[in-house]
């Protein structure tokens, strides 16, 4: 058995010291279950970018991922001779495979027509099922090759316990990494290829330390070389890759991406204007945002009558505060945006200023950078009006922005004759989600006012105003607004048949129906 021992000291006739050989296999258990679980948290990731439905595709994704592990698991049963060389091949197969895996998925989502979901479906789990397979014969593989080379040390207990404490530990810092660095800094295609190589490089050291015993040398070092440079030749092409596919993807020349810790932020430039995207969603269009920021700030802006201190919650890209400063009564505007390169983004790039009037930089204006459902806690200033302009409910994280505990936080900052407005999806398109937020706002005591307006990259949109006083109709509004006025305000409370009330649910925390019905109704549409 290659490798020379690190000490050579026995207790009880049983050796205490640790090979180099053993070391270096339960280093690979540890670097395995990180792999592992990158190409399922990437997976799950890339689905939710790709198709939405976050829910449902990170549940199904990691479901079948699981399934495949235990089918991996099952079959190493039938593993009987040459371990080492089967170890070898399987972590050079989910080097390739797993690394390659969110760039393939990638690009073949561009290149197929819009509308073909079933075909990038079924290549996903197609994928997702032969990694997690090959990832669940690595486990089994590594405790065999542990028994027979280092029966002398391990029982069966004590093989299982050193095995899995590094399997978990592995799996840990991955889960910590995964959002908080590796995705902000790599990106998605960039952080399954670098993991690829570290299967790659496992294979190397599976070759070297067993070479001795392995058959066929040169064969599995001819794939090892092989397998290394065709993931450092993608890493390579990586950003040019993701350019291309997220080209593709968004129609429109990008101008600006990053992710961030917290989202995927895309600013495209085209003909017809400047569009923000966030985690593949359309946040603004520049030839139409006007007729949504108008509709979001004015009603409850000009409803109150003089507003001397606003909250907004959300809008980190200043549009919503750009309406707000458009009122000589406004003695401060205090933004929560949870995303610090949202407001700098917004408030430091000269075009993308000039769109919010520059208003990030206005000295009436306090950022915080803050989850707002944790600001509001801590907090206990009042306001006269409070904005919620909150990305929609695709997932818990948000959906909890959502629910009557975080509008019993919204009421408890509201001023006597406050009023808090909440942007509230479409009620054509998604009109029980709709209606569940009215519920919602409602539940815990506020009177409300729904209304809608026609933004044409949106279509018909929702919105509701909520206060502890029925609604006042404003008789005048800022001068030289676009879209809005006096006259055609009262027509936007009116809902046609189509997008009338329905009963629904409130929206807890203990059971975030609003995104199941969000996810139930946007899914039909996609």
């Amino acid at each position: 058995m290659p490798g020379s021992p690190l000490a050579a000291r026995t207790q009880g006739g049983r050796p205490t010291s640790v090979s180099l050989a053993e070391l270096l296999l339960l280093a690979s258990v540890f670097v395995i279950a990180a792999c592992g679980l990158v190409y399922e948290l990437a997976a799950g990731a890339l689905a939710s970018y790709l198709l939405g439905d976050s829910v449902l595709q990170f549940s199904t994704v990691i479901g079948v991922y699981l399934f495949a592990m235990g089918l991996g698991s099952w079959l190493s049963r039938f593993i009987e001779r040459q371990l080492v060389g089967v170890f070898l091949q399987v972590e050079l197969l989910v080097g390739v495979v797993g690394g390659l895996m969110p760039a393939a998925l990638f690009a073949v989502h561009s290149l197929l027509p819009p509308g073909e979901g079933t075909a990038f479906r079924v290549l996903l789990y197609a994928l997702v099922l032969l990694v997690g397979t090959l990832v669940g014969l690595e486990i089994p593989l590594v405790m065999r090759i542990l028994k027979r080379h280092f029966s002398h040390r391990y029982g069966l207990k004590d093989l299982v316990s050193q095995v899995l404490t590094f399997d978990y530990l592995g799996a840990l810092l991955v889960a910590l990494a995964f959002p908080l660095v590796l995705v902000p800094q790599l990106g998605l295609v960039r952080t399954g290829i670098a993991f690829g190589l570290l299967n790659v490089v496992v294979a190397v050291w599976a070759l070297w330390l067993f070479r001795a015993e392995l058959r066929g040398r040169p064969a599995h070092m001819a794939a090892c070389l092989l397998s290394g440079l065709l993931l450092l030749a993608a890493l390579l092409g990586a950003e040019h890759l993701t350019s291309w596919a997220e080209e593709r993807f968004y129609g429109e020349h990008i101008v600006f991406k990053q992710s961030s810790p917290y989202q995927r932020i895309v600013i495209t430039d085209g003909r017809a204007g400047t569009r923000l995207f966030l985690n593949g969603n359309l946040q603004f269009h520049s030839k139409d945002e006007y007729r949504y920021h108008e509709a979001l700030v004015h009603p409850a802006m000009a409803a109150q009558g003089a507003p001397k201190r606003v909250l907004v919650l959300g809008g980190g890209d200043g549009m919503a505060v750009r309406e707000i400063l458009k009122y000589p009564s406004v003695e401060q505007v205090t933004l929560v945006e949870l995303d610090p390169l949202m407001t700098a983004l917004f408030r430091d790039t000269p075009k993308l200023a000039a769109l919010n009037g520059h208003s990030l930089s206005s000295p009436k204006l306090r950022i915080v950078n803050a989850d707002a459902f944790g600001w509001l806690e801590q907090q206990a200033e009042t306001f006269d009006v409070i904005v919620i302009d909150f990305p929609d409910p695709s997932n818990f994280a948000l959906g909890k922005l959502y629910t009557a505990s975080f509008y019993e936080l919204v009421d408890q900052h509201l001023s006597a004759g406050g009023y808090a407005v909440v942007q509230t999806t479409s009620p054509l398109i998604a009109r029980r989600s709709f209606w569940t937020v009215v519920t919602t706002l409602e539940s815990v005591g506020l009177t409300t006012t729904p209304y809608h307006a026609h933004v044409p990259s949106f279509g018909e949109w929702g919105f509701v105003l909520a206060s502890r006083r029925p609604f006042r109709q404003p008789t005048q509004l800022p001068p030289g607004l676009r879209f809005l006025s006096v006259k055609s305000l009262p027509a936007l409370l009116d809902f046609p048949p189509d997008m009338a009330r329905v009963p629904t649910e409130v929206n807890r925390l203990s059971n975030q129906v609003l995104v199941q019905e969000f996810e139930a109704e946007w899914g039909q549409v996609h």
